[in-house]
């Protein structure tokens, strides 16, 4: 008698949107696999819903709560325990679907972090450098968000492994996005930050900087992206240096 191979169990893929018409085409097309797609939208004004009806999406619509609250409120619209997450400007590369349904039909985790491969501005990361792992796949029942007001993810209460399933993120367009975005994200951190009163901050802004460079230029083999790949490893550099900039500053006004 031939071996009866498990089947893999019903996965919720679950996407968050705000104005993603360029986008979210290409992100529910790489999720046609799933036994459900359910976008959670905050009052976009473009394509989005339109997009989302065509793919047969189950949406729902909801003031922006913030990242955390906002991605938690979706994962609670799904229907079945395991939960994929991915943002409007990410998509599944082909090989993903095959590796999930693989592994989910023995799970050895409660959590998977994926592989991103990231746009820079004007081409894809090459595939010799380092990925940006992140925590996408998990069970509902064991997993909320995290209260981070930044780069949230789900805490996990379980076993977590890294799963070959990689997926690629559009992010910015452009050099100009990217300099908004780093700006936004690095004030939203400070409250939490000073929350957690960290120290040697005046330090932090000096060595951190060139710190995040070398790791992600040389560790992560940014190199190999040519300008992009320069241009990329700066910016983070900059970023790190802001968060500890305006950590700085808040404390100063809030000694005065």
């Amino acid at each position: 008698m031939s071996r009866v191979e498990p089947s893999p169990p019903p996965v919720s893929a679950v996407v968050t949107t705000f104005d993603n018409a360029a986008t979210l085409d290409q992100c529910l097309s790489s999720l046609a696999w799933c036994a459900e797609r359910v976008v959670l939208d905050s009052g976009s004004h473009d394509d989005t819903l339109a997009i989302a009806q065509r793919h047969g999406a189950r949406i729902h619509q909801q003031p922006f709560a913030g990242y955390s609250a906002q991605k938690q409120a979706a994962i609670d619209l799904a229907r079945h325990d395991w939960v994929l997450l991915l943002d409007a400007d990410e998509f599944l590369l082909a090989e993903a679907a095959p590796a999930i349904a693989r592994e989910l039909a023995a799970p050895r985790a409660d959590g998977y972090r994926l592989p991103r491969y990231e746009w820079l501005f004007w081409r894809w990361v090459d595939a010799r450098c380092a990925p940006n792992w992140q925590l996408r796949l998990f069970r509902r029942s064991c997993a909320r968000m995290n209260a981070v007001p930044v780069h949230a993810e789900p805490a996990v209460r379980g076993r977590v492994r890294d799963l070959h399933a990689p997926l690629r993120h559009r992010g910015e367009p452009d050099i100009a996005a990217r300099v908004d975005k780093i700006n936004r994200y690095s004030s939203g951190l400070v409250a939490h930050k000073l929350a957690r009163d960290e120290g040697w901050v005046g330090l932090r802004m000096v060595f951190y900087p060139w710190l995040a460079f070398v790791r992600m230029y040389f560790f992560k083999r940014y190199f190999r992206n040519g300008w992009a790949g320069f241009t990329a490893a700066r910016m983070h550099a900059f970023y790190a240096f802001l968060k500890y900039a305006k950590l700085h500053e808040a404390r100063r006004g809030r000694q005065r």
